[in-house]
């Protein structure tokens, strides 16, 4: 029994962690029809932020947990200003390839200024302790990261449904050309999304240190890549298909690692993306992208 609870819990922590990705990437698509591919990078730059606040300033963890929120939603609105702000107009590939332009100079900069190999950073790593339950011992950090990102979605849909920036949001992925119409600055509304993709960038941030223990450069193109998926399963731009994704994809990693032999444990990625095709074929658009009006996407 404490073997399946584990795995369980093993299934919805990483769900989670995608799931947090997946929502970054999925709210800036679904106002601008970008596919930020750079979002690893404000991850990774959050975690290098950290290493510097906690080598000039302070190593209290709770400061520092605020330090990489808020390093990573500045690193998001400037990436929007000074990178994506001028192909805003410009058609998808152009879009895509900006983003991927920006992350490999952000990698780059990063092996340049730190180090190609992993920097220690165990600040957060107090966050992984186990626990004891009669016989069951199970990892405080994936109940920290399941519950964080359940916390951080139903935030997020308060916010987009109760306040005047969300509501415009949400306008703004139904027709964006109507909302400036009617008198919606467009550069507010799109800053708040980055904004808030970076906001989750941080929050995935902070639990993949603490796991890692360590920041790479690469620490962030990985996960992204995931969760990329995790939103085609979903259907793009749809915030609840990118919730479903992540926890659907992360439920089936652990899934095929419990069943395959040990033997066959290299192929369990292939057997993920086997799986991910078969949706797709059933799906074309996403599990949920049918059953929602374009405006109703978040």
């Amino acid at each position: 029994m404490d073997y399946v609870i584990q795995q369980v819990l093993n299934a919805l922590s990483f769900g989670a962690e995608y799931a947090l990705i997946a929502l970054g990437l999925a709210i800036v698509f679904s106002i601008m029809g970008l596919v930020n591919f750079a979002h690893g990078e404000v991850i990774a730059f959050g975690g290098y932020s950290m290493i510097i606040v906690a080598t000039l300033l302070t190593a209290n963890p709770w400061v520092l947990m605020i330090g990489v929120l808020a390093f990573c939603v500045l690193a998001s609105v400037v990436l929007e200003r000074v990178a994506f702000r001028t192909v805003r107009r410009a058609d998808l590939t152009t879009g895509l390839l900006t983003a991927f332009g920006v992350s490999i100079v952000l990698q780059n900069l990063f092996l340049l200024l730190g180090s190609p190999r992993p920097m220690a950073a165990t600040q957060f790593i107090f966050l992984d302790q186990t626990l004891t339950f009669g016989n069951i011992r199970v990892s405080s950090l994936q109940i920290y990261e399941t519950g964080a990102t359940i916390i951080a979605i139903g935030l997020l849909m308060l916010f987009l449904r109760k306040t005047t920036l969300g509501v415009a949001m949400r306008a703004a992925a139904l027709d964006f050309e109507m909302v400036r119409l009617c008198g919606i600055r467009a550069n507010r509304v799109i800053a708040g999304a980055f904004a808030i993709s970076g906001l989750l960038a941080g929050l995935a941030c902070i639990f993949i240190m603490a796991r890692r223990g360590s920041v790479a450069p690469h620490m962030g193109f990985d996960p992204v890549l995931t969760a990329f998926v995790a939103c085609v399963i979903g259907g793009f731009g749809s915030l609840p298909g990118a919730v479903l994704g992540g926890f659907l994809l992360g439920i089936t990693e652990v899934a095929v690692l419990v069943l395959l032999p040990q033997s066959y444990g290299g192929m369990a990625q292939a057997a993920v993306f086997t799986l991910v095709a078969l949706i797709l074929i059933w799906r074309p658009d996403g599990i949920l992208s049918p059953a929602l009006d374009k405006g109703d996407k978040i």
